[in-house]
């Protein structure tokens, strides 16, 4: 997560918290899957690296309890093989305009999976 946010009502920015952001944290992942975690929410990149197929889940709302309307996470896969994203359990993916079991993401692209309602997550950006 960016350095200092979320913050609270009140609290004084330090240059080191205004500046934090304009830069993501980078979340490097190297293996087949990956399920995504309150920690990769705000501005935090989850960058994918496997040579082969990855999957990676989006968790339920019961996983992702600092996810509200309106949160994002943000995938680039540098990996030769596709990304590909999965449901988790109650989870909807919307991608292209219509519900999709699997988006993909191929090698040096990325996208932007954001919270819309309840277990509901719009993707948005280079998936397929």
């Amino acid at each position: 997560m960016a350095t200092g946010f979320p913050a609270a009502t009140g609290d004084v920015l330090t240059s080191g918290m205004f500046n934090g952001l304009v830069a993501f944290t980078i979340n490097t992942q190297g293996g087949s899957t990956y399920t995504v975690a309150n920690s990769d929410l705000y501005q935090v990149l989850v960058m994918t690296g496997a040579s082969g197929t990855k999957t990676i889940t989006i968790a339920p709302d019961s996983t992702l309890t600092s996810a509200a309307s309106g949160s994002a996470i943000t995938f680039l896969n540098t990996g030769a093989g596709l990304a590909t994203f999965a449901a988790g359990s109650g989870v909807t993916i919307v991608s292209g305009g219509a519900s999709s079991s699997a988006p993909t993401l191929a090698q040096y692209k990325s996208c932007v999976a954001i919270r819309v309602a309840a277990n509901t997550w719009f993707f948005t950006g280079a998936v397929a």
